[in-house]
């Protein structure tokens, strides 16, 4: 625990000067007792005394002084708070493989009905980000507490060709990390910028698309590894089929992430079967790849989900909203001192109306 005022503390001083003067002014009573000329008689004259009770009151006065003291330092520690502000950044595949139907009707599209339903139903104050990956990955909307341009980016989505969950990953880190200029060791290849040649047409993904990874003219610091899971502020949810077919190896994405304490929580969309899909005259049988999916929220200390229909789709995303709320963070805890400062004074005037019909 640390204080944000620390200079007041001094102000106990006053408890031991108090004490003393308690401790004296006992004295001074046993003395004055002590003129009379039979203690006997006085004795019997006034009672059983009251014993050690008669000094609880005023322990309990002295510690709800001490309380009081620290709460005008202001204390503050690390504890566990629902998080009032963070960000979530969807990570989203859009490759050919997601226009298969064994999730109706399709995974493309079942996928952008759970994302736009767990972005409306976000608190007002998290900031929500879009990443889309396919051959390379690119932010489609930057974080933001906007809903409706969220929703908007998420809806321009179109089918491309490749899969690279682990650029996905990267650029999401990048998204997550980028006002704080950290080098998150993006590859050149991780996105490619609109217009430029890349895998992606800028006219796909609307004019919001923003290009990560070409820092050479700002020098960026070495991200320093962190426990896994230990970055409160932000998390990355990740949906795809998991066929990973070019781009950043996504195992190794994972590790950054897990280096960076972000937790990556990834969902499956699909199911164990698969489906046929056919293209360029040719066809071929694409399946949920689960054991990467696993690996990757194993790594980072989140956790995996499978989808294998819209609902569940939905349901998972529902749950994800219950597992990002929580944030460890250092809180101000004044009004609890204060609080428990003001129970022991109607402890200590409770016990001393009670013993004695005063309060000492």
């Amino acid at each position: 625990m640390t204080f944000l005022w620390p200079k007041l503390l001094w102000l106990l001083l006053l408890v031991p000067v108090l004490f003393g003067a308690y401790v004296m002014l006992m004295r001074r009573k046993k003395k004055v007792a002590l003129r009379y000329a039979s203690l006997s008689m006085v004795k019997e004259a006034m009672g059983p005394g009251p014993g050690i009770r008669r000094h609880i009151p005023p322990a309990i006065f002295l510690l709800a002084l001490t309380v009081l003291i620290l709460a005008v330092a202001r204390p503050a520690a690390v504890i566990t708070l629902p998080s009032l502000r963070g960000t979530v950044i969807l990570a989203m595949d859009v490759s050919g493989s997601m226009r298969a139907t064994d999730v109706e009707p399709t995974r493309f599209e079942a996928a952008q009905a759970a994302a736009k339903t767990f972005v409306n139903e976000q608190s007002s104050d998290v900031r929500i980000g879009v990443v889309a990956f396919a051959a390379s990955a690119l932010v489609v909307q930057a974080p933001t507490t906007n809903k409706e341009e969220v929703v908007n980016a998420i809806e321009r989505f179109s089918g491309q060709f490749g899969t690279a969950v682990g650029s996905g990953i990267l650029v999401s880190l990048a998204t997550i990390f980028d006002d704080k200029n950290l080098d998150i060791g993006l590859p050149d290849y991780a996105s490619s910028i609109p217009g430029q040649g890349g895998d992606f047409d800028n006219q796909d993904f609307g004019q919001r698309g923003i290009p990560l990874g070409d820092h050479s003219e700002n020098k960026r610091e070495k991200a320093k590894p962190v426990a896994p899971g230990s970055y409160a502020s932000a998390v990355i949810v990740l949906l795809t089929d998991g066929q990973t077919t070019t781009g950043y190896d996504p195992i190794k994405a994972a590790k950054k992430a897990a280096e960076l304490g972000v937790r990556v929580y990834t969902v499956g969309i699909g199911t164990s079967q698969g489906a046929i899909l056919g293209f360029g005259g040719r066809s071929m049988r694409v399946q949920l790849d689960e054991d990467t999916l696993k690996q990757i929220a194993q790594i980072t200390h989140a956790k995996y989900f499978h989808a294998s229909s819209a609902t569940d789709l939905k349901e998972i995303y529902q749950s994800l909203k219950s597992e990002f709320v929580l944030e460890t963070k250092k809180t101000e805890i004044t009004a609890g001192f204060a609080a428990f400062a003001g129970v022991l004074v109607l402890i200590g005037a409770f016990l001393s109306m009670w013993w004695f019909n005063r309060i000492a």
